[in-house]
């Protein structure tokens, strides 16, 4: 089941599921039992939370009567039960973790659905549509009117409505059905309680997104991976040999000043290691007017140039297409001007189109043992010039051996350093690294200095991505 192209929507039942309603039930029931003079055995049927309420009263109740003891028990319910019931463990924790991943939450129980709203108001519930008053089998029509691609319940007839929805039924074993009676019914896993929904959660998404990630580079034929040797390019790059094959895969660095040195050998061994070749073409950025001007939109200049070099390469080496490392993050994080440069030349991205953030191209790097997982972000030695900043191979240079200035002067000094950046403002340096490196970084900024800065100073909030960004709002932050 593919997640992309479609928002993740997520079905949860609610009693016993989410909340623990057995005292509220109780209570209810107890109030019911005096008013209609019978003997309920609430305890006892607070023990199979789940049923219509008729069909817990029948033996209790008299036919004739029960439409008026079910629409009076829902009138007693807001102020006996409503108050008194708690979340259950990892509720909430659960809810998160569907917004985690953009997805929608769709509570379908089997509660009058006006005091199923009840609860979620008083809990404060992060829930998107409630769907009350439906049950068993009933719940697979409702699910699946709302696109839903999961559904989480704790009873046997919860994984019931999963079934006839065609969705994986998650059963938590919080409520009156046991694990051996879940699995009898048919659900497809079984969790201890909520908390650890998540951590499932997280699994199934990625599982599902590389099988979609796979598919799309078999559809693709033979692929040219733009590889910058970064951890997105590489996760591609490697993706791309599982689902094709060396033979129907290459790597294409663009060699220019923009690269700094101390990324081109690590690729070239990645590429080796995976068996494909590796083809390094140069491009000539600093040959274009407005990726020199540096103006908010050099990205565009940038994979223009990238594009129109390596579409060539892919036609002249027997490629279909060339495949860039753009994750659905990256589609997220506003102004990227160079995403849709290389669209509208025809490059494809596996990766964003199968929903594939940087913390799972990172979680499948690690699974894969890729030595890229943890790699730092490295984006481009220009990324570091202030837009409005004129780009020149000088300035290209003065950058990146200050960086590799101040990164050796922090490991002599025994300093394990991850990310660092240093920002050319035109006539000063601005210094970016790990937070807890921010204020021992004073100490070692003659390395920078060394590089040609005259002036150097470091970012409180440390290494933020994208943070040259922000001054396009604020231009003056660092003048």
């Amino acid at each position: 089941m593919a997640l992309v192209g479609e928002q993740l929507v997520v079905g949860f039942d609610l009693d016993m599921t989410l909340i623990d309603t057995v005292g509220g039930f109780v209570a209810t029931l107890d109030a019911l039992a005096a008013e209609l003079g019978v003997a309920l055995p609430s305890r006892e049927l607070s023990s199979n939370l789940g049923p219509p309420l008729d069909h817990l009263l029948a033996p209790y109740v008299a036919p004739p009567e029960m439409a008026a003891a079910v629409a009076r028990f829902r009138e007693l319910y807001p102020d006996t039960a409503v108050e008194p019931t708690p979340a259950l463990p990892g509720a909430v924790e659960a809810l998160a973790a569907v917004r985690r991943h953009g997805g929608r939450v769709v509570l379908v129980t089997g509660k009058y659905t006006p005091n199923a709203q009840r609860h979620v108001d008083h809990l404060g519930l992060d829930v998107d549509v409630v769907e009350g008053q439906v049950w068993g089998g009933g719940k697979g029509e409702v699910l699946r009117r709302h696109g839903a691609q999961l559904y989480v319940g704790d009873h046997v007839h919860d994984v019931e409505g999963a079934r006839e929805a065609g969705v994986p039924s998650v059963s938590v074993v919080s409520g009156g059905s046991t694990a051996a009676e879940l699995e009898a019914a048919g659900t497809d896993v079984v969790l201890p309680d909520l908390h650890a929904f998540p951590a499932w959660l997280d699994d199934w998404v990625l599982e599902r997104r590389l099988a979609d990630l796979e598919q799309r580079l078999r559809a693709h034929g033979r692929v040219l991976v733009a590889f910058s040797g970064g951890a997105d390019s590489a996760f591609l790059l490697a993706a791309a040999v599982r689902a094709l094959g060396p033979d129907a895969v290459a790597a294409a660095t663009a060699y220019s000043g923009a690269l700094p040195e101390s990324e081109r050998d690590p690729g070239a061994a990645l590429a080796e290691a995976l068996g494909v070749p590796l083809l390094t073409p140069q491009t000539h950025e600093l040959d274009r007017d407005g990726y020199r001007r540096n103006d908010g939109d050099r990205c565009a200049f940038c994979k223009s140039e990238l594009l129109e070099v390596l579409g060539p390469l892919a036609r002249e080496h027997g490629y279909d297409v060339v495949a860039t490392g753009t994750n659905a993050d990256d589609a997220r994080a506003g102004f990227r001007p160079g995403i849709a440069a290389a669209a509208e030349r025809g490059a494809v991205t596996p990766l964003l189109d199968a929903g594939l953030t940087k913390e799972q191209v990172r979680a499948a790097s690690r699974a894969w043992r890729l030595p890229t997982w943890d790699k730092p972000a490295a984006a481009c030695l220009s990324s570091r010039i202030a837009y409005g900043v004129e780009i020149s191979r000088d300035r290209l240079a003065r950058v990146e051996r200050a960086e590799a200035g101040l990164r050796a002067a922090l490991e002599a000094a025994g300093h394990d350093v991850h990310d660092l950046r240093v920002r050319d403002l035109g006539d000063a340096a601005r210094v970016e690294v790990d937070r807890e490196l921010v204020d021992l970084v004073a100490k070692h900024l003659g390395a920078v200095r060394d590089a040609g800065f005259a002036t150097v100073e470091v970012d409180p909030l440390g290494f933020r991505s994208g943070s040259m960004n922000a001054l396009l709002a604020d231009p003056d932050r660092w003048r």
